[in-house]
């Protein structure tokens, strides 16, 4: 789990906004980084980590089944996976499958809903805000489906959001396809939704963009939307929260 160059947020306003640590982490794992979000909603919960958190990365190839997801919405033979060395993990979420992988942009926010006096619902629109004003940024109008929660492109899904919440702490988060391979998705019905196609930034904007551009992006937005100050830490720094007695 290799940390990127960090990124100094501070603008003016800033007092006013509630501090968050951020890690801009380079392709990781799947089951690494939701091993270290179980370990962060603990210390978030248990008052060891005294702040919310976002994570930015990108996933090594990966399909996960939410709590709806079943492989009823799986295309081809888990066999076929198997030789692509891609995993299927089922996971706590909200929503069906879908997949993760490099050239797409995840956030996992781990926010304390209750502290933020955020509704799920409200939470759940405000991840999409983030997702659709990162996408105007490299000139794509991304839209809203109340039906189908994410962000779209006509009837083409651009961004997917599955979160679940423990003792009022958000964990999972957001997944917005920049560079995406998107031949994975055809594998499976995404999401569980039948005859949708999936798109990426790199695919309406017509060339691949440059994701430490997109990173930034994202986060700006990350913050303006949910009235936040990120705050650069390093994975060592993490770590001493997670410690049993840390404070």
């Amino acid at each position: 789990m290799k940390p990127l160059p960090q990124e100094n947020h501070a603008s003016v306003g800033d007092a006013d906004r509630r501090p968050c640590r951020y890690a801009n982490l380079s392709q990781t794992a799947y089951r690494q980084v939701w091993e270290l979000q179980l370990a962060l909603v603990a210390a978030r919960r248990d008052g060891r980590l005294d702040s919310d958190v976002l994570l930015l990365l990108e996933h090594q190839p990966v399909f996960t089944l939410g709590r709806r997801g079943g492989l009823d919405n799986l295309c081809v033979t888990e066999r076929f996976l198997e030789k692509k060395a891609i995993a299927i993990v089922p996971i706590e979420r909200g929503g069906d499958i879908t997949y993760h992988g490099p050239g797409q942009l995840v956030g996992y926010p781990i926010v304390d809903l209750r502290s933020s006096r955020l509704s799920v619902v409200d939470y759940v629109g405000k991840l999409e805000e983030i997702m659709i004003r990162t996408a105007a940024d490299f000139g794509v109008a991304a839209r809203r489906d109340d039906r189908n929660r994410g962000v779209w492109i006509g009837d083409s899904k651009l961004g997917s959001i599955g979160i679940a919440v423990r003792r009022g702490i958000s964990f999972h988060g957001f997944a917005l396809n920049i560079n995406t391979d998107l031949e994975p998705f055809g594998w499976v019905n995404p999401c569980g939704l039948q005859g949708v196609s999936v798109t990426s930034l790199a695919e309406e904007n017509g060339q691949v963009l440059p994701m430490h551009q997109v990173r930034k992006a994202a986060s700006r937005h990350f913050e303006a939307v949910l009235n936040f100050r990120l705050e650069a830490v390093s994975m060592v720094e993490f770590k001493k929260y997670l410690q049993p007695g840390a404070r």
